[in-house]
């Protein structure tokens, strides 16, 4: 290869570099970028908003105020989502609100959508009428037949389907490229933004739409982590606080995370914000007995270390307790000193959207210059600005992964 060829490959692989060009993201402490921002600048973190009623023994972080119309402007298309679509298709508008793409319809058209959804509510009051209703028959398979007959909704199958976030994106902002959906509690949210890179690295997109969301006020969601002991109990602790004997560790979360990523080439020809560039992006799983975990994890990590400037983890721990030990001690082993911060404590666990809400949250901690302060009390005080971020989700059952992210201050 002559050094002219060289030349514009090094040109062209640049210009496919993925860089986040848009957030979307609602947690319990609030609505859109400001919110967020604030706390990741602020000189002390701000409480954990938790409802601890509702659903009580189970804390969860609950949906912030928001008014649907600012996204969802028609109250029919409201109507006919249940909370986990319109909060996915509210954050994906603020995330092309956001990039400046939400009112170009070419580049919508155009762009390409993947989604890590959790399947649909289901209708409790007709789940608790089957229940009580078997305790007075012996035919339960007629009785069954019937029920789903006559008291279910028809409706109730569409607002199911995971599929739907997708399709209801497509139809309230225009988004009709290609779309896929990913299922798979933390695994999809990993393998969605993944996916959405690689496919950016290899000349197959410029331009994506990319993340999840999840609603912890569901008792049936809560019924699901109970059955395998995983919740914690009565009241809210730190993160890397938690102990065996309160509850299994998991403190749920409502989330909306969505990230419009982008070729480099794609954005600077629009002239568009850049947050941050997405250097790595890796998801692996398997057996976790025996080391195997810590050893993926630290192959995961790999490209993360060696590297100079001050480092930022976001983990995404689940807070499951035994995980959590595990996770932190390969954490401090790989990159030792560099600042950790368990965003799970302060905004929940979020199933499919856990990575996409660690990476937005990383985006804007490095676009802001910010010294991130401490969510828990066994985290450190940063000495400096980061300039770049890792991005860890490892899956409460199953699914590890890790993202590394560098100011684009390091790009010039």
């Amino acid at each position: 290869m002559t050094q002219t060829d060289s030349t514009q490959t090094d040109t062209r692989q640049a210009g496919r570099d993925v860089v986040i060009t848009g957030i979307g993201i609602v947690t319990s402490q609030g609505v859109g970028i400001a919110p967020h921002r604030a706390l990741l600048t602020a000189p002390v973190a701000p409480e954990p908003v938790v409802e601890l009623e509702k659903l009580a023994p189970y804390p969860v972080h609950p949906l912030p105020a928001i008014d649907w119309s600012q996204q969802i402007p028609k109250r029919g298309d409201q109507r006919q989502m249940e909370n986990w679509q319109r909060l996915g298709v509210f954050t994906a508008g603020l995330a092309l609100e956001d990039a400046g793409l939400k009112d170009d319809a070419d580049a919508c058209g155009s762009m390409d959508m993947i989604v890590a959804a959790g399947g649909g509510e289901r209708d409790i009051k007709v789940d608790s009428l089957i229940v009580d209703e078997a305790l007075k028959r012996n035919d339960r398979e007629q009785l069954l037949n019937e029920k789903l007959t006559t008291e279910l909704r028809p409706t109730l199958f569409l607002a199911q389907l995971s599929n739907l976030m997708a399709g209801n994106i497509s139809i309230v902002h225009k988004v009709t490229g290609s779309s896929r959906t990913f299922m798979g509690e933390e695994a999809a949210g990993i393998s969605a933004v993944e996916t959405a890179f690689h496919r950016i690295r290899a000349g197959q997109s410029t331009h994506t739409l990319v993340g999840g969301a999840f609603s912890a006020e569901r008792a049936d969601m809560l019924l699901l982590v109970e059955a395998i002991g995983a919740h914690s109990l009565h009241r809210w602790l730190p993160l890397w606080s938690r102990a065996e004997g309160e509850g299994g560790g998991m403190i749920m979360g409502t989330v909306g995370a969505f990230l419009v990523l982008e070729s480099r080439a794609h954005a600077q020809a629009r002239g568009a914000q850049i947050y941050a560039r997405i250097s790595e992006i890796a998801g692996d799983r398997g057996l976790r007995d025996e080391g195997r975990m810590e050893r993926r994890l630290e192959r995961l990590l790999e490209p993360a270390k060696g590297e100079g400037g001050e480092t930022l983890i976001f983990s995404g721990a689940s807070g499951m307790v035994a995980l959590a030990e595990r996770e932190k001690a390969v954490l401090d082993h790989v990159l030792p000193g560099a600042a950790l911060r368990a965003y799970g404590g302060l905004a929940g666990h979020s199933l499919e959207a856990q990575f996409p809400l660690g990476l937005a949250l990383a985006a804007l901690a490095l676009q802001s210059g910010a010294r991130v302060p401490p969510f828990d009390p066994a985290e450190t005080a940063m000495a400096a600005p980061a300039s770049r971020a890792v991005v860890t989700t490892v899956g409460h059952q199953r699914g590890e992964g890790v993202a590394l992210l560098v100011a684009e201050a390091q790009e010039a």
